[in-house]
């Protein structure tokens, strides 16, 4: 039994591996270059609570090239903190920016708090091209001009560029970047696009581009009021009304800083991870398979009773860190020794998705001071 498992995790870790460098190669990437957008672009920016965050991103937004006709709005959606005080104070006069006060009443029935943000800027928004992106994004002056530009020319009625994911003490790094890996590992890539199937789905809210007739025309945010991965719904949403769009590689247009340290990290994803499978039993078999596949191996490699069992764990050691390593050096994320680490960023990710629906069971998920239920 020892040995079929340690053979299995060889197996899967492999499998995943060939399938993640095969996809790097139709992985869409908004390069960094200068270009020009004639059409009107509404910038879209939700924020509760980001006092302490926001002014690189918005100096970023104020700073943007290449668009002639941009409009950045913003929610200060019922912020306890100075959040509509920095933001009045960073970007002054300029006529390009409307702060919207998004008051403090509750979140109306069946709403969630970043979709309900979301859609109350779209109502405000009146440019051909919606921007959806968070406080702790920072856009490089071409960002958004390349990122437009490379969605017309793709053809495409959303894209969503992945930003560099910051990642600093020892709790980031070991977990943020799964975000990446786990998309660019499991989903193929190719037919995300080709295909209207709204299971192959992958999208960012961190920064979305998306055009404003197709996001309406699918429902917007109002179809994905009580989801708590909104982003990804968003293009389901889309990909149901025969609208295509895709994931792409955004490490040299833009930089986030998703979370900072270890307690961001656990309540931020135990606030999502519940609902990231369709289901409990959805979550237990991929966390099962991700543990054979990742955790299992390094042990077999160290301590299996034989040595075809510490072989086959030795090969499906190197294949798991092979994938991270495909990815990073794609994403310019952080290499070595983050990488050798897989096992360990598998462990804490199912750690979290338990933890998950625990605090979902029990009725403590939270996120920026409200309840998510």
């Amino acid at each position: 039994m020892l040995r079929a498992i340690a053979c299995a995790g060889a197996l899967i870790s492999s499998a995943v591996t060939a399938h993640t460098i095969a996809n790097v190669r139709h992985l869409r990437t908004i390069e960094p270059r200068a270009v020009s957008v004639a059409e009107r672009v509404s910038v879209l920016l939700p924020l509760r609570n980001e006092a302490g965050r926001v002014t690189p991103t918005l100096q970023a937004l104020l700073a943007q090239e290449g668009i002639d006709d941009l409009e950045i709005l913003i929610l200060d959606d019922g912020s306890t903190d100075d959040t509509g005080t920095v933001v009045e104070a960073v970007v002054g006069d300029d006529s390009r920016v409307r702060l919207i006060d998004g008051g403090s009443a509750p979140l109306p029935d069946g709403w969630l708090g970043k979709p309900w943000a979301c859609h109350r800027l779209s109502e405000h928004a009146t440019g051909s091209v919606l921007v959806f992106i968070d406080a702790d994004v920072v856009a490089h002056p071409i960002a958004l001009a390349a990122t437009v530009h490379h969605m017309r020319t793709a053809d495409l009625d959303l894209i969503s560029p992945y930003p560099r994911q910051i990642a600093i003490t020892w709790a980031e790094r070991i977990i943020q970047p799964l975000l990446v890996w786990s998309w660019m590992a499991t989903l193929p890539l190719r037919l995300t696009e080709t295909t209207h199937y709204p299971s192959l789905a992958a999208a960012n809210g961190q920064f979305l581009c998306v055009d404003a007739r197709a996001y309406r025309i699918s429902g917007g945010h109002t179809a994905v009021a009580g989801q708590v991965v909104e982003d990804v719904e968003v293009l389901r949403a889309l990909k149901r009304h025969g609208f295509a769009g895709a994931p792409a590689n955004g490490a040299a247009i833009a930089d986030c800083r998703m979370y900072d340290g270890t307690e961001e990290i656990i309540e931020g994803y135990t606030k999502s991870l519940w609902s990231a499978f369709g289901s409990a039993t959805g979550a237990a078999t991929v966390v099962g398979v991700m543990v054979v596949g990742y955790v299992a191996p390094p042990i077999f490699a160290l301590i299996g009773r034989d040595r075809t069992q510490r072989l086959w764990g030795a090969i499906g050691y190197v294949a798991g860190i092979t994938g991270r390593l495909t990815v990073a050096t794609r994403t310019a994320e952080r290499r070595w020794p983050d990488v050798a680490l897989q096992p360990l960023s598998v462990a804490a990710f199912a750690a979290l998705t338990i933890e998950s629906f625990r605090r979902r069971r029990a009725g403590a998920l939270r996120w920026r001071g409200r309840t998510i239920s």
